[in-house]
């Protein structure tokens, strides 16, 4: 019988959706204020792999964060139900104007947090379910058949590679 084994902790990342750069800027300070120091933050990449997002108005845009705190796995529920929060929060005239999407990076996987289900998301608790974006091999993370487009492009995939190459040293103590 195998033992049960306490993961090393993950690497939070958080992306945010928003045509409003007041909006951005405001969520990062929000997030900075609740998770610790931002380590890695992109640019304004333009969102236009769907329209799904439309309604949260015009010229889109996504920005990541990873954070220089690493995180209990099963923090996720927790963090995913405050982002939730925080987009009503930031969000005026009661339409939703920004998409907070927390997930976390691991040394093999790439994981994002929903509230939605599906066949490839486990089930964590609280109305959360959680899906694997990438497996790492062959030097490389590797999106699955199911990865949303705009997760299978260079800059986010050029992202996550960054927060591996700094999450490594960060967890080598526990290794």
């Amino acid at each position: 019988m195998a033992e049960p084994i306490i993961p090393v902790k993950a690497k939070l990342f958080i992306g945010v959706i928003s045509g409003d750069e007041r909006l951005l800027l405001r969520a990062e300070e929000k997030l900075e204020r609740r998770y610790g120091k931002i380590d890695l933050r992109t640019e304004k990449i333009p969102f236009t792999h769907t329209d799904y997002y439309k309604r949260l108005g015009p010229n889109l845009h996504r920005m990541f964060f990873s954070f220089e705190k690493l995180v209990r796995r099963e923090d996720i529920i927790a963090i995913k139900l405050h982002t939730n929060r925080l987009e009503i929060s930031l969000s005026e005239k009661n339409e939703r104007q920004i998409n907070i999407d927390p997930g976390y990076l691991t040394l093999s996987n790439v994981f994002l947090a929903s509230c939605k289900e599906y066949f490839h998301r486990a089930y964590l608790g609280r109305g959360i379910y959680l899906e694997n974006e990438y497996k790492y091999i062959e030097m490389r993370y590797r999106p699955w058949d199911w990865t949303y487009p705009d997760y299978k492009t260079k800059e986010y995939l050029d992202f996550f590679h960054r927060v591996r190459q700094i999450y490594y040293p960060q967890i080598q103590k526990y290794l």
